[in-house]
């Protein structure tokens, strides 16, 4: 296929998937606003900030104590606000929700021949009602319910495009941006939960609980596990896992089972490396992580790992050069 439309199938996956995963943070943060200790509030805002690389409004968050010792509920609603609206309905922020789904959008639109007509519908009946609503809209009713309801619509658009999308190398795409855009915010996320505590100088067991529940593993993790939440086997679980949908190895399984599916690119240099690149994540996350010690350095490798193979995607698939022959 052409590699525009290759591309842009890979960025909508892409998008689709940054918005799911927002969503689902947002919607865990923002429930947390009703009976949570301040503390774990902005524990939840510092970690889903670190996770995306942005700076809070202002620079920073304004966790700041009282007289007393206590801190100001009034001021953590305010920010919180602030936050989830900087994330959600902010145009100058390329992260958030709604940018998000405005480019899924247009690369939909740039790929109308390669996707179903009943996916388009209903990205473009999502698309227009989140350009009807604002922050001012969701947060005076429940702005959980909000974000409940767009992770219930992406799931629902996810699965109008397993079920309508011919198997031709646009779907494979479209599921390769997905996939690696998802692993890509597991690490970034998992990073971000141990910077954090580092931020705060401590953490707790519901800081650990909700990022079991962020990827529906709380239960998975009683059941593996125990009730007791230890921070390294909360890790263990949610990136060695393979019957764990969202786990960090599932997402690694597909994309080399996309890249297997699409086959070679034109460059044959860099097609070799990238399904290299994709085999030793895999082995990093099956064979070397039970032996790790340092999970944090694993990390920062998979981070850098997971960069390197989008760049090789796109220099394999996307931005080849193409050599001419002169015309005699």
């Amino acid at each position: 296929m052409l590699s525009r439309s290759a591309q842009g199938l890979y960025w909508m996956g892409r998008y689709l998937e940054r918005a799911q995963h927002l969503c689902r943070l947002l919607q865990l943060q923002t429930a947390a606003l009703v009976d949570r200790p301040v503390q774990e509030i902005y524990f939840g805002w510092s970690r889903i900030y670190i996770s995306v690389n942005r700076l809070p409004p202002g620079g920073s968050l304004g966790l700041t104590a009282s007289d007393d010792g206590s801190f100001e509920e009034d001021f953590t609603l305010a920010d919180s606000y602030t936050l989830a609206d900087d994330l959600t309905f902010e145009r100058s922020n390329p992260g958030s929700v709604w940018s998000c789904f405005a480019m899924a959008r247009e690369n939909a639109r740039q790929t109308r021949n390669c996707v179903s007509a009943e996916m388009w519908s209903h990205l473009n009946l999502v698309y227009l009602r989140l350009q009807g609503r604002d922050i001012q809209d969701i947060w005076a009713t429940s702005p959980e319910s909000f974000y409940t309801q767009t992770t219930n619509e992406i799931n629902t658009l996810i699965g109008v495009a397993a079920a309508t999308m011919y198997r031709d190398a646009g779907w494979h795409f479209l599921q390769l941006g997905r996939f690696i855009e998802r692993a890509q915010l597991a690490v970034s996320l998992f990073q971000a939960q141990l910077a954090t505590e580092v931020h705060f100088e401590e953490s707790s067991e519901a800081d650990w609980t909700s990022l079991l529940r962020a990827y529906h593993a709380l239960e998975v993790y009683n059941r593996s596990y125990s009730v007791d939440v230890q921070p390294n086997q909360v890790l263990d679980l949610l990136a060695t896992d393979p019957l764990l949908p969202d786990s960090l190895c599932q997402s690694l399984d597909v994309v080399g089972a996309q890249l297997d599916a699409i086959g070679p690119g034109p460059n044959a240099e860099s097609s070799g490396a990238t399904r290299r690149l994709a085999g030793r994540l895999g082995s990093l996350i099956y064979y070397d992580w039970p032996d790790l010690e340092d999970r944090e350095q694993a990390l920062q490798d998979l981070a850098a790992f997971c960069r390197d193979l989008h760049t090789l995607i796109t220099t394999t698939y996307f931005d080849y050069q193409v050599d001419a022959s002169p015309v005699s």
